[in-house]
């Protein structure tokens, strides 16, 4: 007796997507042997609109006929993976491995029935990676139970994304891959660009987390690019009397200041933002070739340039100084300075202000304002010379930003003064 496809909570207007949508069901139940042989229910997400069942199927099947291999954007970006790299490592991998051999049953492998890529491997895994990976190694000892899926049917993009995200949001998944899988829906605009300036190699994704070691996150790549652009904003002879203090792109979140610049398609064909990222590469390479080479034991200095206080505060100064092409090169020319660390991390790790608290471990060490703030004075300062930093010109730097910031205070002052 053929299986019955019943739908339980479909709404009239979607009707006619429902019968592809039952086409897609009845080819799912005629290729794989699921334990709901009478009925399966089929049920719409009313928050997307997707459709979705959930069934039993055996370890071998789902095996054979699955890939964790899953990209968010198949169409456009089928070589970029939504899912978070896997951790062989991590004790709760270790512990499903365990139950896993000793013939647990797993349940809600969130997966995707879809035949237009990888044909030969239908069920795309969205979520549960790792529980698919303990099946998979206990199936290669002969163990062959039945696990829960639950599986979703034509689904567009948007609901694609929908499902990644609901299926990797909890409190242990980092916040640099859920800003990867946005930007990831949104096009590869900013994955390219990071590759052709060299923050990324050629075909390398952004980091799903960030570690040391790791390569540059979302996060950073919009930091870079939305400070370059603020510091536009600012005349290099108004510098001294404006508040010049870098901004964060948010995380995990939507930024509505990056949605606004990134759906400018100027900013992708911006030869002087392409610049300024190919030098702050070149900056970066300086500076960890510098400590592979000398200092193999200070490792942590040799991603100082990722960091977000000095990634910010560089790339605000670039944009500053975009039409003062002496200053500009000076600036740049950081990055070439010989036999030493370009960005003198020894000397930042001791500079402190008279307000600091005592565990403060100097500039570029938090990503606080008042740093990104301090490091934006030294990448200016240091543009009128160059040469590289030395100590008074840290000290001065650090001075003129807590006068700055006390200066532009007694302005909002008087303003508000004026007001009453």
């Amino acid at each position: 007796m053929p299986t019955k496809i019943k739908s339980l909570n479909c709404p009239n207007e979607l009707k006619e997507i429902e019968k592809k949508v039952h086409e897609e069901v009845n080819k799912f139940i005629s290729e794989f042997s699921i334990l709901e042989k009478d009925t399966v229910h089929v049920l719409t997400d009313l928050r997307t609109n997707a459709f979705f069942c959930e069934c039993y199927i055996s370890a071998k099947e789902l095996i054979e006929n699955s890939t964790i291999d899953v990209p968010l954007d198949p169409e456009n970006q089928p070589e970029y993976r939504a899912n978070r790299d896997a951790q062989p490592e991590h004790s709760a991998y270790q512990k499903m491995l365990d139950d896993a051999k000793s013939k647990r049953m797993f349940s809600n492998i969130v997966c995707e029935y879809n035949t237009n890529y990888q044909a030969n491997k239908p069920i795309k895994i969205i979520g549960g990676q790792h529980r698919f990976l303990a099946i998979e190694s206990a199936h290669s000892s002969g163990i062959n139970e039945y696990h829960g899926i639950k599986i979703y049917f034509s689904l567009d993009k948007h609901q694609r994304l929908d499902v990644q995200l609901i299926s990797n949001t909890n409190i242990s998944v980092s916040t640099d891959l859920l800003d990867r899988m946005f930007e990831t829906s949104k096009g590869p605009e900013l994955r390219t660009w990071s590759q052709a300036v060299g923050l990324l190699d050629k075909g390398e994704d952004f980091s799903d987390k960030k570690q040391r070691g790791s390569q540059i996150s979302v996060r950073g790549a919009r930091t870079f690019i939305l400070n370059y652009y603020e510091g536009k904003n600012i005349e290099d002879k108004l510098f001294d009397k404006k508040d010049t203090t870098p901004v964060l792109a948010r995380t995990g979140m939507i930024d509505e200041s990056w949605e606004k610049l990134r759906s400018n398609k100027d900013v992708w064909i911006d030869k002087e933002l392409v610049e300024a990222g190919k030098q702050f590469s070149k900056l970066h390479k300086a500076q960890k070739d510098y400590f592979k080479k000398n200092k193999k034991e200070q490792v942590e200095f040799s991603e100082k340039a990722i960091s977000y206080s000095v990634l910010a505060s560089w790339a605000y100064v670039s944009g500053v100084l975009h039409n003062n092409k002496v200053r500009l090169s000076r600036h740049f020319q950081l990055a070439d300075i010989k036999n030493t660390d370009p960005l003198s991390t020894t000397l930042l790790a001791k500079a402190r202000h008279k307000t600091d608290a005592e565990n403060y471990r100097g500039l570029g060490t938090r990503t606080e304002p008042k740093d990104r703030g301090r490091l934006t004075e030294l990448f200016f300062l240091h543009a009128e010379k160059g040469g590289g930093f030395n100590k008074p010109m840290v000290d001065l730097a650090i001075k003129k930003y807590h006068a700055k910031q006390s200066n532009l205070e007694v302005l909002e002052a008087e303003k508000k003064l004026g007001d009453e």
